[in-house]
């Protein structure tokens, strides 16, 4: 039995980082929420970018969604739990998931 149903997106009057991410009835609990990074599903397309110095989280957000506010996408895929540390210092390639192929299942 899926816990998770009726996905849809919701459009917001101004800018914000939740206008491209799914939410779910969640039937268990009988509450609406919003698709988050544990439910996030790794086997998803993604474009592998070679990491240089200058890096980090936002300015690669903003490259490729052209939003940098989406920098927890990119640190929910690659399992970042500091969105300030040197990505170069950890990373060679970094996973940038496509944005539109994003979805969710159960908790990971």
């Amino acid at each position: 039995m899926d816990i998770l149903k009726e996905k849809t997106y919701k459009s917001y009057d101004y800018v914000c980082r939740y206008t491209s991410i799914p939410y779910f009835f969640n039937t268990e609990d009988k509450k609406y929420i919003y698709g988050i990074g544990t439910q996030m599903k790794k086997d998803i397309p993604y474009v592998a970018h070679k990491v240089k110095a200058t890096d980090n989280l936002d300015y690669l957000a903003l490259k490729y969604y052209n939003n940098p506010t989406y920098y927890w996408v990119i640190a929910w895929f690659n399992d970042i739990l500091d969105c300030y540390e040197d990505l170069i210092d950890k990373f060679t390639i970094i996973k940038i998931p496509t944005i539109s192929s994003i979805s969710f299942g159960e908790e990971r």
